[in-house]
């Protein structure tokens, strides 16, 4: 019998490692499949979207634009022009030999100060990941001595900002791991350990890359270098932080029973429920996501939700075996022995204590301190950024953009598209003329300039120049002030291109907050109060997590704004932001609480509370240490928005794990009593004359 044991974790072990690379190679082939483009996310019913498919009948030929701009001290000589119209003409033979020239360039066309002279070079948008070496590639054959070259417009901004998920195959997962690797040393003191838990974690990112990589293959769903970033950060912190808590419940059987099976049976018989309440509360919360109208939410709640599912699959079956094969070796040098006590006099029971004996003092400081953060979250910026804003550090794209709006109308590139009723368009034209940041407007003849406009079905197709540049907050403003003012000329007029698809997203993102918020905190509170089997406790923790995401945010709105000195943030990311917080700040809230119930059966409520902060302190802060870690490691990648992120829910988990759980929750259920498991049956504890076997049926 004792030899069978070791045939189920053996069998486990054999079924992870020998899917590991059948997995894998499924695995690598998801960041093939990336669409990073803002108007593959948006909403059919979008002005933006239906544009883009009106202006199909006017252009077959489909093109992102990309800018060859040359800037000289001052006015460029005959020498120089020669040069440029040479680099041009090399640069459209790089993209046609690339496969990516929709179309002839445009001759070069000197600026007004004739220190610049720009080319258009229409690149086509089946180009994928490929326009990152296009560009690059680009960018060396149009030097010429004696001017500063960009290749910038959308095609060059968006090369460098695809560019930007260039690492998260690479430096974006070894920074997470390495963090991770590091806590897990310092927190074990063990050489064995904190391998096992990686490899925990690596085998479920492996196994949910490869199921998102299915998925998206087979058109289900659609993935961006966000999603996937993201995802692989919850993976790895989500599978550790499991990891973390059935280690520290085997380690404390272990002390209790002599053999290893029986300490690994208790250890997931009082782990596998809090764990798999945890995963559920994030899964269904990141699946509220499914409601956004931007594809790209949408496709970030499933493959975060395969991802978590994954990791508790792997933190209840791969973890487990591996540990009972091991047994007390895998706590190599410090080994725990059977019948030994647990280690006493550590800071978390002196927490507990302090709780214990001012539970008010401790709940109402505490909470005026979130309270005062919580403040300033109204002040929070989330009126969105644009491309050229979210590229973090040196940009050419961006650079180039800022170069044009020295000496040509800034908009130029990246024309606003106008589609409007043939009867109606002069008067059309004439309204949106001027209208204030608009530079131009040109019919689109479809040849020379001066020609009668192309008619397609009984529209005409009115190309809007902005004053400024068409990938900033102001251009958002004048396309907002645009559609106003053409709706009064012609309600059947549309307006659309680059400029309008962001403000789109900017706007769909703001309604998703609108929506998804309060869905969010529905279906947590329903899983905690099935989960706690009451209706007090699950209202508590859900008004503690809303008031720290609250102060996380005010936080936010402080430092973005006066310290950091960011241009400002996207709902999208204010939105993905509150998702985590709400749905990992309650997996520590539950870990916490199922303790305090199991101890509550025993001890009473305030006691319980207390006895579960001083037994579960340990391991929860060390897994908020690795979530924060984990998540902060998406600041490596040069990008505004997930530098954001990574504070928001960095900051957010820490603040949870080490004021909300560790003093707002024990104070109040220690005040609340009983009546924390109300209306449950623990709500009506029997009198101590009844049996000991009416508790345990609670």
């Amino acid at each position: 019998m004792a030899r069978l044991r070791w045939l189920l974790p053996a069998l486990v072990l054999l079924v992870w490692l020998g899917g590991a690379g059948p997995l894998s190679t499924l695995s690598a082939q998801l960041t093939g499949l990336q669409e990073n483009d803002t108007a593959a996310f948006l909403p059919d019913s979008a002005e933006s979207t239906r544009v883009a498919d009106l202006q199909q009948g006017f252009s077959p030929v489909q093109a992102i634009p990309a800018i060859l701009l040359w800037e000289g001290d001052g006015p460029l000589d005959a020498a120089t022009l020669q040069a440029v119209a040479e680099r041009s003409a090399e640069a459209a033979r790089v993209a046609e030999d690339a496969g990516a020239l929709s179309a002839p360039p445009s001759p070069p066309v000197p600026s007004a100060d004739g220190a610049a002279v720009q080319v258009l070079l229409p690149l086509d948008p089946e180009v994928g990941d490929e326009i990152i070496p296009l560009v690059a590639d680009l960018r060396d054959t149009i030097a010429v001595e004696g001017t500063d070259t960009f290749v910038t417009g959308p095609g060059g901004i968006f090369a460098d900002f695809a560019n930007g998920f260039a690492g998260i195959d690479g430096l974006l997962l070894l920074a997470a791991f390495g963090v991770v690797l590091l806590i897990l040393l310092v927190v074990y003191r063990s050489p064995i350990l904190p391998f096992l838990v990686i490899g925990t974690a690596g085998l479920a990112l492996t196994a949910g890359n490869a199921v998102a990589y299915l998925l998206a293959d087979a058109g289900l769903i659609t993935v961006n270098g966000q999603s996937q970033g993201i995802a692989s950060i919850l993976v790895v912190g989500a599978a550790t932080d499991y990891g973390l808590l059935l280690v520290a419940r085997f380690r404390e059987e272990l002390r209790r029973e002599r053999s290893t099976y029986a300490a690994m049976r208790t250890a997931l018989r009082r782990s596998w429920e809090p764990i798999v309440a945890s995963g559920a509360t994030v899964v269904l919360g990141v699946l509220c996501l499914l409601f956004s109208d931007l594809a790209s939410n949408r496709g970030l709640g499933p493959i975060s939700a395969v991802s978590v599912t994954l990791s508790v699959v792997a933190a209840l079956t791969f973890l487990p075996a591996a540990l009972v094969l091991l047994g007390r070796a895998a706590f190599w040098p410090f080994r725990p022995r059977f019948g030994a006590e647990p280690p006493a006099g550590r800071g978390w029971q002196r927490v507990a204590a302090a709780v214990g004996r001012r539970p008010r003092r401790v709940l109402a400081v505490s909470t005026l301190a979130l309270v005062a953060a919580a403040v300033f979250a109204p002040s929070y910026d989330a009126s969105g950024i644009t491309f050229s804003d979210a590229i973090q550090g040196e940009s050419n794209g961006v650079a180039g953009q800022e170069a044009i709006a020295r000496h040509y109308d800034a908009g130029s590139g990246s024309p606003t598209v106008v589609v409007t009723p043939e009867d109606t368009w002069p008067a059309v034209a004439e309204a949106a003329a001027s209208a204030d940041g608009v530079a131009t407007v040109v019919p689109f003849t479809g040849g020379p300039p001066g020609g009668p406009p192309v008619v397609v079905d009984g529209l005409v197709r009115l190309d809007v120049v902005l004053g400024v540049p068409a990938d900033s907050t102001e251009a958002l403003e004048v396309v907002q002030e645009l559609r106003g003012t053409l709706d009064a000329a012609d309600p059947a007029a549309l307006v659309g291109g680059d400029t309008a698809s962001n403000l789109d997203a900017r706007e769909t993102a703001a309604r998703d907050l609108q929506v998804i918020v309060p869905t969010v905190l529905a279906v947590i509170t329903v899983v905690l109060a099935l989960l706690l089997r009451a209706l007090v406790a699950p209202l508590l923790l859900m008004a503690t997590v809303v008031l720290s995401v609250g102060a996380t945010v005010g936080v936010a709105a402080l430092l973005f704004d006066g310290v950091f000195g960011f241009p400002g943030s996207d709902p999208g990311i204010l939105l993905i932001a509150f998702v985590f917080l709400v749905a990992l700040g309650i997996d520590y809230n539950i870990f916490l609480m199922t303790r305090a119930r199991e101890e509550s059966l025993r001890h009473g409520t305030r006691d319980g509370v207390l006895r579960a902060l001083a037994v579960t302190g340990g391991v929860i802060t060390s897994a908020g240490l690795v979530l924060a870690a984990t998540f902060g490691a998406l600041s490596v990648l040069p990008l505004l928005f997930l530098v954001q992120l990574s504070f928001l829910v960095g900051f957010g988990v820490l603040l949870d794990t080490f004021v909300v759980r560790s003093l707002v929750v024990p104070s109040a259920v220690a005040l609340l009593g009983d009546r924390t498991w109300w209306p449950g049956r623990l709500a009506r504890r029997p009198t101590p004359e009844e049996p000991e076997r009416e508790l345990e049926r609670v």
